[in-house]
């Protein structure tokens, strides 16, 4: 009998992808998956304030409060080393993650990326900039990609994928919002329910998803 697995997500701001995969948390959604705490570099990302409204600790990390970035990451590495997480949720976290934090939850940590990876990625594209370059290159369809954290900028194996259509008159906060609600909202709950559900298998940097198991 699988048992359920403690989920950490790590946010900035607002936090709608959080708030996505809190709704399908208490819709039952992922029944093998409990959100434990949030966790911000920011005091006043409004995401802490969705975690306290769901009854899920939220707490504050800032940079600021160590020496250097090694530093901060043994802080975090520790501080979800102590509540036993089992997958760590980056879900609009800008702060790039060090190597003591991604070595110590290798395979572990997955992110949420707003275009079709290898497409728009990489360093400097984050948030609305990835939409901009979007609508500044013309392409017709753009989309949102989960995937695996390594030590590279949005290198890591694929998970997920879905395809949005780029449409006439889009502005780039238009074109997010599309990209929210027919990509990104659907795909982070679902990787995460692969995950509790042991159904991710990476192999040569390759993320299969096997079978659902008859019950």
């Amino acid at each position: 009998m699988n048992t359920k697995k403690k989920i950490a997500v790590l946010i900035s701001g607002g936090g709608t992808n959080l708030q996505a995969l809190l709704d399908a948390w208490k819709a039952g959604a992922l029944p093998l998956a409990e959100i434990t705490c949030v966790v911000s570099n920011r005091k006043k990302a409004y995401g802490l304030e969705r975690a306290r409204q769901a009854g899920v600790e939220a707490l504050y990390l800032p940079t600021t409060r160590f020496a250097d970035r090694e530093e901060y990451h043994l802080a975090l590495r520790d501080l979800l080393w102590e509540r036993q997480i089992d997958l760590v949720v980056l879900a609009g976290y800008l702060v790039v993650l060090g190597k003591p934090l991604i070595d110590a939850f290798e395979g572990r940590i997955i992110n949420i990326h707003p275009s079709l990876i290898p497409s728009f990625c990489g360093d400097g594209f984050y948030g609305l900039k990835v939409h901009e370059e979007v609508l500044r290159r013309g392409v017709k369809v753009t989309g949102a990609t989960v995937h695996f954290v390594d030590h590279g900028t949005d290198t890591g194996p694929i998970i997920l994928q879905k395809a949005v259509s780029v449409q006439q008159g889009d502005t780039p906060e238009i074109l997010q919002k599309r990209v929210m609600e027919q990509a990104e909202w659907k795909l982070l709950p679902e990787a995460v329910r692969l995950f509790t559900e042991d159904r991710l298998v990476i192999q040569n940097h390759t993320v299969w998803i096997k079978e659902e198991e008859s019950r």
